[in-house]
């Protein structure tokens, strides 16, 4: 039975959202990084500045935004671009589900409210915090808070620096994605035992989906794959 929570308690406390954003600081500003890159390939695409910051705030998905402005041109392929970002962002349906005992006895209006500002990273620091029993719905609000302003303030300085800057990889900027992710994963990293084998297959499977399939289902084949193979590890470490 879920616990309700008082209607008097704030759902998202101002000391939570402080620690929240202050933990996914350091990440945020990576994240700006890779805003550059996606606004100065925006910019070339020909989107407006107020067009790329409305998709960033209304779909805060930095892979997905990646796939819709590389498939962006006039006119505009609605429904490829539909079902290339479908498919990146199903990942988070099941993060969404991870965090779902942060959010018991909340509210509709909170779980949406909090769920919107969920990305891989502060999804990353907030499920590390809830390990340690530090975290609630505020925690995780801020962090999404300190990644999307440091998301919007790296594709706004992107769009504008669009026309003089050079393709990002010979700054080496494409690496900050890869970077990101490598600390993320030391973060969640718990033992050999428990997370070696999911994070195994994981990998082979995002490895050979990309292989044989087209666009970029491999990010949900790995996804899903890693996650039944926990699954099943837990459900025997239970019995």
């Amino acid at each position: 039975m879920l616990q309700q929570v008082p209607a008097s308690a704030p759902h998202f406390p101002a000391a939570s959202l402080a620690r929240g954003a202050r933990e996914s600081a350091a990440l945020a500003a990576v994240v700006a990084a890779y805003g550059v890159v996606l606004g100065a390939i925006a910019a070339g695409r020909g989107l407006a500045l107020g067009e790329l910051l409305g998709m960033g705030a209304a779909v805060f998905a930095g892979a997905a935004q990646f796939v819709a402005v590389g498939l962006w041109e006039r006119p505009l392929p609605v429904a490829e671009m539909v079902l290339a970002v479908a498919a990146v962002n199903l990942r988070y349906l099941l993060m969404s589900a991870a965090l779902a005992p942060l959010f018991e006895g909340r509210p509709l209006w909170a779980r949406l409210a909090g769920v919107h500002l969920v990305a891989d990273e502060n999804w990353a620091v907030t499920m590390a915090a809830m390990r340690r029993g530090g975290a609630d719905p505020g925690f995780l609000l801020g962090g999404g808070l300190a990644v999307l302003g440091g998301w919007l303030a790296g594709c706004a300085a992107g769009h504008a620096l669009g026309a003089v800057l050079p393709r990002p990889e010979r700054l080496g900027l494409d690496f900050a994605v890869t970077a990101v992710f490598l600390c993320l994963l030391r973060g969640l990293w718990r033992d050999a035992r428990r997370d070696a084998a999911p994070w195994l297959v994981a990998a082979l499977a995002s490895a050979t989906a990309a292989a044989v399939l087209p666009g970029r289902w491999y990010v949900l084949a790995g996804a899903l794959a890693g996650a039944l193979v926990a699954a099943v590890d837990d459900g025997e470490a239970a019995a």
